[in-house]
């Protein structure tokens, strides 16, 4: 009688232990998701921020129609510090996952002071503009060229970005 008592406590106790395991774990649940509770108004204005950075970044993108008008800041910057525009030459857009890269090869001649000045200019500019691949070379007659390609970026609209997803699932397609 005393054995089948002893296998009684035991299978008892196994289902206490486990039960004390269980009540452990939905402890650390309901500590855990406690703490996401107390965090959410932080997760939202965290949210809220990233929109507004996000937001912010893309005004620095010009759309395709503000593009030519973007073409002619970088122009008319380069013209306001005196430099000579030997070469001026828009290259075709590289489409990248939501925007545009939109390359200008550019040769302008001027004081040292001046090209400074103007990248410097190009900095300012409320669109961003990296300058890319540059020479600079002296004159013989005390003026510096320089040579670079100039890159400013545009974001791709609702229906570029749709082509392009397209494309991209075609391609994907015809791979299989």
């Amino acid at each position: 009688a005393w054995g089948f008592g002893a296998i009684g406590w035991s299978v008892q106790l196994e289902e206490l232990a486990a039960k004390k395991a269980q009540e452990e774990k939905h402890k650390e649940d309901w500590i855990s998701k406690k703490r996401q509770a107390v965090n959410l108004d932080e997760y939202r204005r965290q949210l809220a921020e990233i929109d507004r950075s996000f937001g912010a970044l893309l005004k620095q993108l010009p759309n395709k129609a503000e593009m030519g008008d973007m073409l002619v800041d970088i122009n008319k910057a380069a013209q306001a510090r005196g430099l000579s525009v030997e070469l001026f030459k828009p290259g075709g857009e590289a489409p990248k996952e939501f925007y545009a890269e939109v390359p200008i090869t550019l040769n302008l001649i001027g004081s040292y002071h001046d090209i400074g000045a103007f990248t410097g200019d190009l900095a300012k500019l409320p669109r961003i503009v990296t300058l890319n691949d540059i020479n600079l070379a002296s004159n013989p007659n005390g003026t510096l060229a320089l040579k670079t390609t100039a890159k400013t970026f545009r974001y791709l609209d609702e229906a570029e970005l749709a082509s392009q997803k397209k494309a991209q699932q075609a391609a994907k397609g015809g791979k299989k």
